[in-house]
């Protein structure tokens, strides 16, 4: 196995890479060209790709049929709620003791107090835009019906007609692409309330040590810890509800982009061609067990904006021509230096970056159901690391 190492210029900083000796064969293309370059420049001509769905000639109804609803549900999954997805922990008042102690913690009360009204707007927003997502998602596969069914029965080549539903149907993919990066803005931001509240709850902690304290101080901190803790589990869950809906929208819209691209074809040459192209990428991986104990990537997030994507993307490329059903587990591994503050911030900021590593791979076409993540701790490392292994 040899390793690759890729130095920034003028730094000694590096992403290490340790690519076994296995180029994705698929890669995310946008479909936004696709007719004209199957159909030619005349028809192209007819029937342009649009900038929304609502410009096009024949617009298909934005809601899907029962039979839609259910592929979609099944892909996509139901729509979220509008509303009551997050219950925010209640914060007890407290008395003012006139102590100085008294005043930081009123002063962290209303901190957490403004992060659970922060919590609750992410929460509907996520199920706004799971809502939203679902919509798309049957758009899009009402228009794929009416085009697989005509194709079915026969048809002429390059019926602009079909021509006009394709573009429907690639329409409403764009529209989840623009619906996965709002999905991840609310990553950030949620994953920003999440470090803001672990730093809360180390001051909370540190609080109990100040002199000058009376005995209610101290019962204020110890409920006022036990909110912060509730808040911290709140955030993770979201956290999580988060990056699963991007991980599973991400899948969906590369794979369904592969599969719109052979449709193309087909309405090119009047005829259905065989199963979705996606479909092979998404059967169960047919090997287990690691391939050793060495990384397949090694990512160092030593200084801000690293650029790894190009390296991850040939790594991942060699893994996938030599296993074709590879998994992959995507480690977020922080230093352990420092207070306990600095060192709950730095697994945070792993933990980030992991998310952040593991929505390149599904954008380059990796399946979300074979990928997992998790995190450790590793006091021989200086700065959070993200480390991919192929199992």
């Amino acid at each position: 196995m040899r390793g690759l190492t890729v130095a920034r210029k003028g730094s000694r900083r590096s992403l290490v890479v340790f690519a076994a000796a296995l180029t994705i064969g698929f890669g995310l293309a946008g479909c936004a060209s696709v007719d004209n370059a199957l159909f030619g420049s005349d028809e192209a001509a007819e029937a342009p790709p649009p900038e929304s769905a609502g410009d096009l000639p024949g617009t298909l109804p934005s809601s899907g049929s029962a039979a839609t609803g259910g592929a979609m549900a099944g892909t996509m999954g139901a729509p979220a709620e509008a509303s009551g997805t997050i219950t925010p922990v209640t914060i007890e008042p407290g008395s003012d003791t006139g102590t100085v102690v008294s005043k930081s913690i009123a002063s962290l009360r209303s901190e957490l107090s403004d992060m659970q009204g922060k919590i609750v707007s992410a929460a509907n927003e996520l199920a706004d835009l799971k809502n939203s997502g679902a919509q798309f998602a049957g758009n899009y596969h009402e228009a794929k019906a009416h085009i697989t069914t005509r194709l079915q029965v026969g048809t002429t080549r390059g019926n602009p007609e079909l021509v006009s539903e394709w573009n429907v149907a690639q329409s409403a993919l764009d529209s989840l692409t623009g619906n996965i990066n709002s999905l991840n803005a609310l990553g950030a931001k949620v994953a920003d309330a999440a470090s803001r509240t672990h730093y809360a709850l180390n001051t909370i902690q540190a609080t109990y040590n100040v002199s000058g304290a009376v005995d209610e101080d101290h019962r204020q901190l110890t409920v006022l810890e036990d909110e912060t803790n509730q808040t911290i589990i709140l955030i993770d869950h979201l956290l999580k509800a988060v990056s699963d809906d991007i991980q599973r929208q991400t899948s969906y819209v590369a794979n369904e982009r592969a599969n719109l691209t052979t449709l193309a074809a087909a309405i090119k040459n009047g005829e259905l061609y065989g199963g979705d192209l996606g479909s092979s990428m998404m059967a169960p991986a047919a090997y287990s067990g690691d391939m050793g104990g060495v990384a397949l990537v090694t990512i160092r997030f030593d200084h801000p904006d690293v650029e790894y994507q190009q390296i991850l993307y040939t790594a991942l490329s060699q893994a996938l021509q030599s296993r074709p059903g590879a998994s992959f587990r995507v480690l977020a591994v922080s230093p352990t230096r420092g207070s306990a503050a600095a060192v709950q911030l730095a697994q945070t900021s792993a933990q980030r970056h992991a998310q952040e590593v593991m929505r390149s791979m599904t954008d380059m076409g990796v399946p979300g159901t074979r990928l997992s993540i998790s995190s450790t701790t590793d006091p021989g490392v200086s700065s959070s690391e993200v480390r991919v292994y192929v199992r």
